[in-house]
């Protein structure tokens, strides 16, 4: 069974995964939008690329910028969920809405552990 500290890594590992799925699917349905073939190298390269540029400034671990926490939940919203977004975009409505759901959980959980006061040492 998992300690708080496992728990906390478990749901962190699923953090970066919703992330790099994210970013998978704004390139997906930037590629798959449109007819015209530069637009939809512009789009799969561009989307994946603003939602990196925007979380490396304020949604990373060691984001450039520190804003409060509002506005890291709101880069974390669009960007997570333009992730569900783009799945719904490329006609995967079940895909879209699960992402939804485990990203909103996941970031719940986030910040109950962030909230938490760190547990004293043993002995």
């Amino acid at each position: 069974m998992l300690d708080e500290r496992g728990w906390y890594a478990a749901n962190e590992v699923l953090a970066f995964l919703l992330e790099l799925a994210a970013l998978a699917c704004l390139g997906w349905w930037g590629a798959s939008v449109g007819d015209d073939t530069a637009l939809r190298v512009l789009l799969g390269a561009g989307a994946p690329l603003v939602a990196v540029v925007l979380w490396s400034l304020f949604a990373a671990p060691r984001a450039r910028l520190r804003p409060r926490l509002p506005v890291v939940l709101a880069v974390k919203a669009l960007v997570l969920g333009g992730g569900a977004a783009a799945l719904y975009g490329v006609g995967h409505l079940v895909a879209a809405v699960v992402m939804a759901v485990v990203v909103v959980a996941n970031t719940a959980v986030a910040e109950v552990f962030r909230r938490r006061p760190a547990a004293s040492p043993a002995g």
